[in-house]
């Protein structure tokens, strides 16, 4: 090739390339949700499950026409105000918090002891203890109320239904709750943080109360949670060991053939907004405590 040839080859200018096709809207929405899909179907499950508390939390500010709280007429926070003052609803509320909280603190006490024992321990029966943990877990719930109100009736309680049977059969099926919330951290624990704090000189006890304790106690308190809230919203059990006692569950399914009345959402998104704070708080200040 000739020197000519050569220079008027490298002063042309170099080839155009065919400009990139656009996608189109859909071929660009198919590639974002196929490179966010696990945060497209999180977000979905959030909405199903959060759907129904934000329609009672609505609700709750509505000043229905009739009986009927089920169309939305016009914003009025006057259930939110008349709602302590009703003893119709307080005092079924106030039962169910009572129970709640009572079958809630002797079952977290007990299915404590048992994570421990059967996380902890061997002993003959182990197997069968942890089959015999999840059975009022997979029981229906229909057939465990028949069967305890057939337990009170052959006890003589029959006659004596109410409060002390109530709570007495929620903390029953509470304890599985419990055991296997708290048997998962046990499960999870390092032992040799443990071995650590007995290589200084740290005995059993002090272990226990300065390592082993504080590790496990997030999941004591989840489910002392779960306890409460199992508890406080039970409406079947309930309603075969109650006899004439009426706990929120059972005045919601009463005032249900009637119209519920908007106190009846406020209660409920009260207790949502409490154990939301609840939930968040640790976190919170979790964030905090590590960027200050």
């Amino acid at each position: 090739m000739s020197s000519a040839t050569l220079e008027r080859t490298l002063m042309q200018p170099p080839p155009q390339l065919p400009p990139a096709r656009k996608r189109s809207v859909v071929a660009r929405l198919w590639l974002w949700l196929r490179n966010h899909l696990i945060q497209f179907l999180a977000g979905l499950a959030l909405v199903f499950m959060f759907l129904p508390v934000t329609i009672v939390l609505i609700f709750s500010f509505n000043e229905p026409v009739g009986r009927f709280n089920y169309t939305w007429q016009q914003f009025s926070a006057d259930a939110w105000v008349d709602v302590w003052q009703d003893e119709q609803i307080m005092d079924p509320v106030i039962l169910s918090l009572t129970i709640g909280l009572i079958a809630a603190l002797v079952a977290t006490i007990l299915g404590t002891l048992i994570a421990f024992a059967i996380g902890r321990h061997k002993f003959r029966g182990r197997g069968a203890t942890n089959l015999l943990i999840f059975m009022p877990m997979a029981t229906p719930e229909v057939v465990m109320g028949a069967s305890l109100l057939a337990l009170f009736i052959n006890m003589g309680l029959d006659g004596s239904l109410g409060t002390l049977t109530i709570t007495i059969a929620h903390i029953m099926f509470c304890i599985s709750f419990v055991v296997v919330t708290v048997k998962a951290r046990i499960a999870g624990l390092d032992s040799r943080l443990e071995q650590s704090a007995m290589d200084l000189y740290a005995d059993e006890r002090t272990t226990f109360r300065k390592v082993t304790f504080p590790l496990v106690l997030p999941g004591i308190v989840a489910g002392a949670l779960l306890a409460f809230s199992l508890s406080f919203d039970d409406f079947i059990i309930s309603s075969f060991t109650a006899g004439s006692t009426i706990t929120f569950p059972i005045y919601v399914w009463g005032a249900a053939g009637k119209g519920i009345p908007p106190e009846a959402n406020v209660v409920g998104s009260a207790m949502f907004l409490v154990a939301l704070v609840i939930v968040l708080a640790p976190e919170v200040t979790r964030r905090r405590s590590k960027t200050a």
